[in-house]
């Protein structure tokens, strides 16, 4: 098991794990950033800390919840095919959640837009990633979205709109930031929130692999 103790960053900012209390203010950041519709709800957070607690990590500043992020263990084969994200986490509740799984599944990151020039995210992803080598799984892994591509979905294809953001043509605030944060682009996942217009309901499959595994 993972240690679970508040690790200070500086700044007066702090990431710990996901307490019950936590999950009223979660829960609005989530709202904030993607509406109610497809923000999880609270039952799903409470589910979430009893499956894998170790998964589930927020970030204080100032003693106020100003980000969060959630993830769960899962084996190759359930993100090899074409998948929606209600199927990788059993939809929000992560009962599928597998503790011999090697890889690390993203299913969420939120940071409250009042936040955002504190690097939250990118904390959250380094939590994430220090998560990954404790835990000596293979690699992180997410279906990320692609907020922009609706400003472009007439004249590009998805893989042509996600090349052009690989070759730095154009800007995605989701799948530019996993790009500089190590993340390798592997496929379009079609259909992947079927709620996410904005992605043309589409995800980019991201994978970050970590050098640090050990067979054994």
């Amino acid at each position: 098991m993972m240690e679970t103790q508040n690790e200070k960053i500086g700044q007066n900012v702090t990431i710990r794990p996901v307490h019950h209390e936590d999950i009223p203010a979660i829960h609005e950041i989530a709202v904030l950033g993607f509406g109610k519709n497809i923000a999880f709800h609270p039952e799903h957070y409470e589910s979430q800390i009893e499956q894998f607690p170790d998964g589930q990590r927020c970030v204080e500043y100032n003693d106020r919840i100003v980000g969060a992020s959630g993830s769960l263990l899962v084996h190759a084969q359930q993100f090899q095919d074409d998948h929606q994200l209600s199927g990788i986490c059993d939809n929000g509740y992560i009962r599928n959640h597998d503790p011999t799984g090697l890889h690390l599944y993203g299913i969420e990151v939120v940071v409250h837009p009042d936040y955002r020039h504190l690097k939250i995210g990118q904390k959250l992803y380094d939590e994430r990633k220090r998560l990954t080598r404790k835990l000596n799984v293979q690699s992180i892994v997410i279906g990320g979205r692609m907020p922009y591509y609706h400003k472009y979905q007439n004249e590009l294809t998805p893989d042509q709109y996600a090349t052009k953001v690989i070759n730095r043509e154009l800007y995605d605030p989701v799948m530019t930031f996993q790009l500089k944060s190590g993340f390798v682009f592997r496929r379009i996942l079609t259909n992947y929130i079927p709620e996410d217009q904005a992605s043309g309901t589409n995800a980019a499959l991201m994978e970050w692999e970590n050098k640090a595994y050990t067979k054994v």
